[in-house]
This record gives C-alpha cells, sequence and structure tokens, in this order.
C-alpha cells in the first residue's frame, strides 16, 4: 500500500505559530524529515514512535543532497508510512517545496501541502515592523539572497521602488554587496534597514541600521544565520511598535 507525504510548514520558530492541521500531522507520523531552521521545541513535538531523519542544510553544508531527499521521500511513502516533511517557515516560500514535489509526481506518490508561517511574515510581527503601510508602503516584495549558483546577482533595478518593502531571506552572507548595489542603482543610503535574528525565538534580537551602515552594525554585533533583512521606510517604525520580549 501506498503512503503519503505532508508538505509541512513549521513557521518561523515559535511552537506557537505551528498551524492546528500541521500539530496533528505530525502527531500521526510514521516519518519525519525536519529541516535545520525547524524550532528545537516543534522538533520535541514529534512521537517517539516516529523515525525521526535530519535532511537539514546549513551554507555549503548539506546533511543530504537535494536529489537525495527527494528519493528518500517517495521510498519512504512507497512503503506505506506516512510521511511529514516539515520545513521551517512555509515551504513554497524559498523552501525548494515544489522540488520535492515534482520527484513525487514523477514517482507517482501522493502529496498534500500544509502552509505555514513564513519568516518574512513572522519575523517581522515580532520585530514591531508592518510590512505594508498606508503612509509608507503599499507593495511588499520577498527575495533571495542566496541563490543556486551562490551569488547575488539580483534584478537590482527593479528593486530600488518607492513605497516598496524588501524582505531578503539569507541575505546575510552577501550583505555588503546587497547594500552596495542597491545603492549603486538608486537607493538612497540613509533607507532604514533591520536585520532580525533568530526571529520569533526566544533568542530573537532586532538590529536597525541605515543601508550604508547596515554591513558594518552586523559585523559589530556578530549578528549570525537564520537572518532576515527587511529594506523600507516601515523599518522606522521598529522602536515604536516593538513589543515582543517587553
Amino acid at each position: 500500500m501506498t503512503g503519503k507525504v505532508y508538505l509541512v510548514g513549521a513557521g518561523p520558530g515559535d511552537p506557537d505559530l505551528l498551524t492546528m492541521k500541521a500539530h496533528r500531522l505530525l502527531l500521526a507520523a510514521d516519518v519525519v524529515l525536519y529541516d535545520r531552521l525547524v524550532g528545537e521545541q516543534i522538533i520535541a513535538m514529534i512521537p517517539e514512535t516516529a523515525e525521526k531523519l535530519y535532511v537539514g542544510k546549513a551554507k555549503s553544508l548539506h546533511s543530504l543532497p537535494q536529489d537525495q531527499i527527494n528519493q528518500l521521500l517517495a521510498s519512504k511513502a512507497k512503503e506505506g508510512k506516512v510521511v511529514v516533511r516539515l520545513k521551517g517557515g512555509d515551504p513554497f516560500i524559498f523552501g525548494r517545496g515544489g522540488e520535492e514535489l515534482e520527484e513525487l509526481v514523477c514517482e507517482g506518490v501522493s502529496f498534500e501541502v500544509v502552509p505555514g508561517v513564513t519568516a518574512a511574515a513572522g519575523c517581522a510581527a515580532y520585530a514591531g515592523i508592518p510590512l505594508t503601510h498606508r503612509d509608507y508602503a503599499q507593495s511588499v516584495r520577498f527575495l533571495t539572497g542566496h541563490l543556486k549558483d551562490g551569488t547575488t546577482d539580483l534584478p537590482w533595478d527593479e528593486l530600488v521602488h518607492p513605497s516598496q518593502t524588501l524582505v531578503i531571506y539569507m541575505g546575510l552572507t552577501g550583505l555588503e554587496s546587497i547594500s552596495q548595489s542597491l545603492i549603486r542603482f538608486g537607493m538612497r543610503p540613509s533607507m532604514p534597514v533591520a536585520i532580525v535574528e533568530k526571529g520569533t525565538s526566544i533568542e530573537q534580537r532586532v538590529f536597525t541600521s541605515t543601508m550604508k551602515d547596515v554591513h558594518q552594525m552586523a559585523l559589530d554585533n556578530e549578528v549570525k544565520s537564520p537572518a532576515l533583512l527587511i529594506i523600507g521606510e516601515v523599518v522606522a517604525l521598529q522602536d515604536k511598535l516593538s513589543w515582543f520580549g517587553k
């Protein structure tokens, strides 16, 4: 009998942000494949009866190559097992969820997708930064600062736009290049920027700066991954609207 794969978003870290469906599936799983960014408290919810497999990735250090993860999902489901593929944030926003499902389609394996709170929404909320605001930003754009080929070659001319918030995932490594490129294409050096480190967790740290100074600020404070960049006028509201940890 063929089992099923549930591609589940675990949210950005706080276990209280896990959806009810995600929690129910986690308790019913036979196998759970989980990523590096899944919170420890969420991992602790996995039943002892379930097989737990860590398949996380850090920069240039993958516990298992992506194609092997794809194959493992299919093979476990074909054993008739309920498989939960647990990903930090939302599986369809910079989570490689689409790649994994393509393999399942090829293998004829049934699946469902359970969305999660993506890091942009969760970290911004816990940092006190509204991603949109009628006075400051009428649009928001999600980007990854780490492309498949390892570069940060983004469409810079499209990103320098008034009344827009930029949220950059995995942008810490290329932060200097990102800030210099945005300024070179017309973003003013004084544009407010926030870095949210380990957002929504008890270890969360939030730093605000300007586009000109953000790289040095990150160095001075020894900011570590996972960290999210938020760029735009809305960042100026952070000090007023900050609530988490107070």
